[in-house]
């Protein structure tokens, strides 16, 4: 099982410099996952955020944060709460998403191995597969080159993570691990396998906010 480590406060570098919109509030999805710890990154990058469980909570967020968690759980919750239509109407009308782990696989076109009816938002042209990496006691940490947010590498955290086994045109792959894509961006959604957030790096979530500028592309 992977511990918990926590990076020294960094300033974001690479494209992941510029700022978020002005004004803005970023929901995180707070049904199941590490919310707080989501929460926490977004308030040192100084970006107003919190947590959503309700319709009402997700109006008026610019972006969405999809924390990771267990997917066939997360999706019988998003049904209890009735936030299967107000999430899918939110993005339709330009709510852009960061998504990590089983976040990934709630925003994927297919689900490979998914359960019977399983909720696949079909926001991102890829096809994953569940716990692709193992169990719990398999999960580990690593340092992942990538570009977009600078030099240094970033420390992640896999915990039974997916894998993304295709990609479509429109998708653009922006970490790999063993080959595999593990961090994509579509439009102004950005997906990835792992968890960012337990070692507080906060470069991704600056991307992502970063992303929240630029004009719309395939898939927003």
């Amino acid at each position: 099982m992977a511990t918990r480590r926590v990076v020294a406060p960094r300033e974001p570098g690479g494209s992941a410099g510029r700022s978020a919109p002005d004004g803005i509030t970023v929901g995180v999805l707070a049904l199941q996952g590490d919310v707080r710890e989501h929460l926490a990154i977004l308030g040192t990058l100084g970006v107003a955020a919190r947590p959503v469980r309700t319709a009402a909570e997700l109006a008026g967020c610019a972006a969405l944060v999809l924390p990771g968690g267990e997917s066939s759980t997360v999706a019988r919750l998003i049904a209890a709460f009735e936030l299967e239509a107000p999430l899918r109407a939110a993005i339709r009308a330009g709510v852009s998403c960061l998504a990590t782990c089983a976040g990934t696989i709630l925003l994927a076109r297919t689900i490979q191995d998914g359960l019977p009816g399983q909720l696949a938002l079909g926001v991102l042209d890829i096809a994953v597969r569940r716990n692709a990496y193992g169990r719990q006691r398999d999960s580990f940490e690593a340092d992942l080159a990538l570009p977009a947010v600078g030099p240094d590498p970033v420390p992640v955290v896999f915990i039974r993570a997916p894998t993304i086994e295709t990609v479509g045109p429109d998708v653009e792959v922006l970490a790999r691990h063993d080959g595999r894509p593990v961090a994509v961006r579509q439009g102004r959604h950005l997906a990835l396998t792992f968890h960012p957030e337990i070692t507080g790096d906060p470069r991704l979530h600056a991307l992502f906010l970063a992303g929240l500028a630029l004009p719309p592309g395939p898939g927003t």
